[in-house]
């Protein structure tokens, strides 16, 4: 870990927005890899770390960095509007997740074989807010096999994005297309064994994104701060990849050009 930059900041603490219900991003308990580097953030500034908990639902950027109630959100897709977003620091995709099992190994998006079996998909709504796996299937007639799975959940049960994963160990669906930093933390604590794979084209219709670059985002006003973060992000990228490692987040190279379209991972 790299030298505390207490000494170039006049910052009292860190105040960091995350979700108190969301492994394996973030939890209350503070047992996901974004708290995970959270930590890291705030220990590099030398400073206290401190927690917005809000619930990741529609309007939490204009609750909590908007408002600046928090000063800083890991894990948002590079070039997000309304907030400064820093260097990326991984990028994951997409994934196919399915029982080992089942060997439905080398899927696409135009595998035929996803027209003739349970298939399930995240969803936000019924609007074009939806994640790009849903607006990819139904663009290609894959409708009447597919059951969604909304990436909020019941908050009355723990870490409620992860019943699409359950359901892919259970049988319920045979395949689930699935946010990869999610997937892969679960699939490798299900009771069976489960396959994941990076979801093709990475790039549907020349629309929907299905990779995305991630960084942290800032309040707008907080230009310092994020050239800070920046600099910790650079220096402390290995212990960031151990990190990543540890909890299964699936990964792509960064890309060179690191502006994202604005949809939702």
């Amino acid at each position: 870990m790299g030298q505390p930059a207490a000494q170039t900041t006049q910052r009292r603490d860190l105040v960091v927005c995350a979700d108190p219900n969301n492994l394996p991003f973030s939890n209350q308990d503070q047992q996901g890899f974004e708290n995970r580097l959270a930590e890291l953030v705030a220990t590099d500034l030398g400073v206290p770390l401190r927690y917005l908990w809000w619930a990741q639902r529609r309007g939490y950027v204009r609750n909590t960095l908007t408002e600046a109630k928090c000063d800083l959100w890991p894990g948002v897709a590079t070039g997000l509007e309304r907030v400064l977003t820093t260097r990326p620091y991984y990028r994951s995709t997409y994934v196919f997740v399915s029982r080992a099992d089942s060997k439905l190994g080398r899927l696409t998006l135009d595998d035929p074989r996803l027209k003739a079996i349970p298939v399930g998909v995240q969803m936000i709504g019924a609007d074009a807010m939806n994640t790009p796996p849903a607006h990819a299937l139904a663009r290609r007639g894959v409708v009447q096999n597919v059951r969604g799975y909304t990436v909020y959940g019941d908050y009355e049960h723990p870490n409620p994005p992860a019943r699409i994963v359950d359901a892919v160990a259970s049988g319920e669906i045979e395949v689930g297309l699935i946010w990869g930093p999610l997937a892969g933390y679960f699939a490798s604590r299900a009771p069976t064994r489960l396959v994941v794979q990076p979801v093709t084209p990475v790039l549907d219709e020349g629309v929907w994104p299905m990779a995305y670059d991630i960084s942290m985002g800032i309040s707008r006003g907080e230009t310092t701060l994020r050239t800070q973060v920046d600099a910790i992000l650079s220096r402390e990228q290995p212990a960031i990849e151990r990190i990543l490692d540890e909890y299964h987040v699936p990964r792509l190279p960064l890309t060179s050009n690191s502006t994202q379209m604005e949809k939702t991972p």
